[in-house]
């Protein structure tokens, strides 16, 4: 016999057992509806609720995720999010236990831009990003992560301002990165190296002395302007930029600046291009002879000063000279920039033209008439002039006349008779003068007078008031190893030679007379050409000899002796040198010689 309560207890014992089977069935079930994550998964979710804190996602988990509300909220502080909107999540926190969810939508971006990151990287790609800041060595760039860009990738020139770029949106390329560290490096310049070696290659392909092309100013010297031709650069010399004068570039162009230009030259190993610009216009000097005859009248521009002269722009690119010598008829100009400023506008007259070596010689001075073609008509030889000292030199005096027109008294042509060392010993600056006209030359601009020309010569009379064998006084002025000179009037002076200081024979008079003394002398010559006066001392002694030989011969009767009528002829002519007398006491001797031979009257 079965025991009922036995059976019984079995049937509750299975009852218990296939139920506790379906309640693990059950969990089971329950378990399998959610899925199953793991912390960093970025996974997609709903939103279900938003508050002022927080923002729910349904990821299908046993319970909602929650993220902060300012991962929702743009750079107003707006929050662009709604309910039931799909969002990327990563998880960063997942509690099973406690049933606790952490989400993050800034991590999930983060981790799909790391991704778009390698694979830029492992697909040589490019990047954009915006450059938001300069930091140490080069830039920060937002690439929706943030990246570092050095300074030497970030262009093919060193870059000279640095903050143009900050702002500024690039494509780049990832030279490396490192999420671990959170380390992303990027070049620009790469990307401009390829883009360049294409374009450049192209360029190359199509480019031809004398094409025009386009380009871009990058950089601006004092010698020249770099230009972009779109791949290569060319140089812009700054003496291709214009026909006319440049001082420098800048003067013209800015960087940035849209130029069209001419190929002059390239050099395709080198890479090297010339262009010019004022090749697109003609040469203005292959019309300026027609433009520019000799002797006719212009007008320009002064451009530059010289202490040669004056640069005057007739039109751009051609040039005239006005020499110095070439800007007045009168006036000495030490520098032209006294007369013309620059800038200023003058008239001129081209005076000589050469094309082929792109010269024009200008003159100022022959726009008006030549006052030195008049100034002997209004001035001839002979006038006298009356003016005031302009300027005095050592070597005479300039007396303004009118025109601009000086004209200068020697120093030689103060004075007959004053010695003068230097004309300001008499004048002086601003004195008003008499003169007379004594020469002009219009050929080389000279204007000659004279001062003492107002006065009679007192040489002239000298023979009248000093004849041969007068006996004169005079102050002794020098002595010398040669002579004395003795001032017999003012301004006239006379010689005593050595060999007529004594009878007796001496080396030098110096030490026998002193400056200032006193001395009488006899007139041996006079040479009024040559303003000399010949004074013999030697000949004073003679005189009582003299005296004493007319007394003999006067009182000698029926003598007819030729040294009686030797005598009394020298006497009469005056004469009373020292040879006239030796040859008279020769005569003698020769006559009384006779006068012994031959019997006299008396023995007759």
């Amino acid at each position: 016999m079965v025991d009922n309560n036995t059976t019984q207890d079995a049937d509750n014992i299975e009852n218990e057992e296939s139920g506790m089977e379906s309640m693990e069935e059950l969990m089971a079930m329950y378990d399998h509806t959610f899925k199953q994550f793991t912390e960093g998964e970025v996974v997609v979710g709903k939103v279900i609720a938003v508050d002022k804190d927080y923002v729910l996602v349904d990821i299908g988990y046993k319970s909602e995720g929650q993220i902060n509300i300012n991962e929702f909220k743009n750079e107003k502080g707006e929050v662009n999010v709604k309910i039931y909107d799909d969002v990327e999540v990563m998880i960063e926190f997942w509690d099973e236990e406690h049933e606790k969810l952490v989400l993050s939508k800034d991590k999930a971006e983060k981790d799909k831009i790391w991704e778009t990151i390698k694979d830029t990287f492992d697909n040589d790609g490019v990047v954009s990003g915006v450059i938001i800041n300069r930091v140490k060595g080069g830039f920060s760039v937002d690439v929706g992560l943030q990246a570092f860009l050095p300074g030497s990738q970030a262009d093919l020139r060193p870059i000279r301002n640095f903050d143009e770029m900050v702002g500024q949106t690039y494509d780049f390329k990832v030279l490396k990165y490192n999420r671990r560290r959170n380390n992303i490096v990027l070049s620009r310049r790469v990307l401009l190296e390829e883009t360049l070696a294409t374009k450049r290659a192209e360029l190359m392909e199509t480019l031809a002395d004398g094409q025009v092309v386009e380009g871009i100013v990058k950089n601006i010297t004092e010698y020249g302007v770099f230009v972009d031709l779109g791949g290569i650069d060319g140089l812009l010399h700054i003496t291709d930029i214009s026909w006319g004068r440049v001082r420098h570039p800048s003067e013209l162009f800015t960087v940035g600046d849209n130029v069209t230009l001419k190929v002059l030259s390239f050099d395709l190993d080198k890479k090297k291009i010339s262009l010019g610009m004022k090749q697109l216009t003609p040469d203005p000097w292959e019309s300026a002879a027609e433009k520019y005859p000799v002797g006719v009248k212009t007008t320009g521009k002064v451009v530059s000063i010289t202490n040669y002269g004056i640069f005057v722009e007739l039109e751009e690119g051609v040039e005239g000279l006005i020499h110095v010598s070439e800007i007045s008829w009168t006036r000495k100009i030490r520098h032209p920039s006294k007369v013309v400023n620059i800038g200023e506008e003058v008239d001129a007259v081209v005076l000589d033209i050469q094309p082929g070596n792109r010269r024009i010689s200008l003159g100022m001075k022959q726009v008006e008439p030549n006052p030195w073609e008049v100034i002997s008509e209004k001035y001839p030889v002979g006038t006298v002039i009356e003016g005031r000292i302009k300027n005095i030199t050592d070597f005479g005096l300039f007396i303004g006349i009118d025109d601009d027109i000086d004209g200068l008294v020697h120093i030689s042509d103060i004075s007959w008779t004053k010695r003068i060392k230097h004309p300001s010993e008499i004048y002086k600056k601003g004195d008003l003068v008499r003169a007379v006209v004594l020469e002009i030359d219009k050929a080389n601009e000279r204007f000659s007078m004279g001062i003492k020309q107002l006065e009679s010569d007192p040489w002239e009379s000298v023979r009248d008031r000093y004849p041969i064998g007068t006996k004169v006084s005079g102050v002794v002025t020098n002595v010398t190893d040669f002579g004395i000179f003795v001032e017999l009037e003012e301004g006239i002076e006379g010689l005593v030679h050595v060999s007529e200081v004594s009878t007796e024979r001496i080396k030098t008079p110096v030490g026998q007379y002193e400056v200032g003394a006193e001395l009488t002398a006899r007139v041996m010559n006079v040479n009024a050409d040559e303003r000399k006066i010949g004074l013999s001392i030697k000949r004073l002694d003679v005189e009582d000899d003299k005296t004493l030989l007319k007394d003999y011969v006067d009182n000698s009767r029926g003598t007819t002796s030729a040294f009686g009528e030797l005598l009394r002829e020298n006497l009469q002519n005056g004469f009373t040198l020292q040879g006239n007398q030796d040859a008279a006491e020769k005569e003698a001797a020769t006559s009384d010689k006779d006068d012994e031979d031959e019997p006299s009257d008396t023995d007759a």
